[in-house]
């Protein structure tokens, strides 16, 4: 095979975080997990039912080529193509604590959590970032992970998507104060990288402590990340949009797209706010006159 003229560096940063860039973009667009599946050959093997049939050829037939993962070692050392593993199963529910009592649970939880080195993302940390906002709230938004301003705070949600995510609670009629706001991962993913499955698995039953210490009525799963590791299901994000999903504690998991997400692709903002007024529905909210 001659070598493409001009190769992909990647082991130069500036083209790893391009290429997580990408990844993220079409993960949220619900397509993201195409790299992962594995490919029935024998579907190509099919005649094409619309073209003549073609001669066999003369000659002896050419040695298949190489899986991707032999032909490009480095490839397989960014994206992980090995067969997927079964999802943990998610904690079991909690019994409801007293609402009078939820912030003092969760400062129990954030005691637990202590100056965490469960896993690598520990060695990267400026500061944890636990969670925001009401603890007997209605309304939960669960997001990915921290980014550089979230790292640098120690709250969720504090950078440009999350000034975008509080535009979005107002036009539902809501303060930042009034959600409680989370996320999968509570330690920063170097460049702001997808947390990978064992970080995500160790991170995320804190996440369901505190959803069942809050018991909120609705759940909004901010992007592909958050939904798959609230259900332990990867599906396509375009699966779940639009439709209200049961979940623990009797709430309801809506999902949309992350902020920053919208930020890359402004035109998807309409979309996302049909999602929150599918939340709006449940919580009997309407939207604030406009002045």
């Amino acid at each position: 095979m001659t070598p493409p003229s001009n190769p992909i560096n990647l082991n130069d940063p500036a083209t790893r975080d391009a290429l997580h860039a990408r990844l993220r973009f079409y993960r949220d667009l619900g397509i993201g997990e195409f790299y992962r599946r594995e490919v029935d050959s024998a579907l190509w093997a099919q005649p094409n039912p619309q073209s003549e049939p073609q001669p066999a050829p003369a000659q002896t037939q050419a040695t298949p080529p190489a899986p991707p993962e032999q032909l490009f070692p480095q490839l397989n050392q960014e994206i992980d193509i090995a067969p997927r593993k079964p999802f943990p199963a998610a904690p079991a529910q909690a019994e409801p604590v007293p609402p009078e009592q939820h912030f003092a649970a969760l400062k129990l939880i954030r005691e637990e959590i202590g100056d965490c080195t469960r896993c690598a993302l520990a060695k990267g940390r400026n500061k944890l970032v636990f969670g925001d906002g009401d603890p007997n709230a209605k309304l939960m938004f669960v997001g990915e992970g921290p980014g550089a301003d979230e790292d640098a705070s120690g709250l969720p949600f504090v950078g440009r998507g999350g000034q975008l995510l509080n535009n979005m609670i107002g036009a539902m009629g809501l303060k930042r104060e009034e959600v409680y706001i989370a996320n999968v991962v509570k330690c920063r993913p170097p460049n702001n990288r997808t947390p990978e499955p064992d970080e995500a698995h160790t991170c995320s039953p804190f996440l369901f402590r505190q959803i069942d210490v809050v018991r909120p009525k609705v759940i909004v799963a901010l992007g592909q990340t958050a939904v798959t590791y609230l259900t332990g299901e990867k599906r396509p994000l375009s699966a779940w949009r639009g439709t209200v999903h049961p979940f623990r504690v009797g709430a309801k998991l809506i999902v949309t797209y992350h902020p920053a997400f919208l930020l890359r692709d402004p035109n998807q903002k309409k979309h996302a706010w049909a999602d929150l007024q599918i939340a709006m529905r449940e919580l009997g909210l309407t939207s604030p006159a406009r002045k």
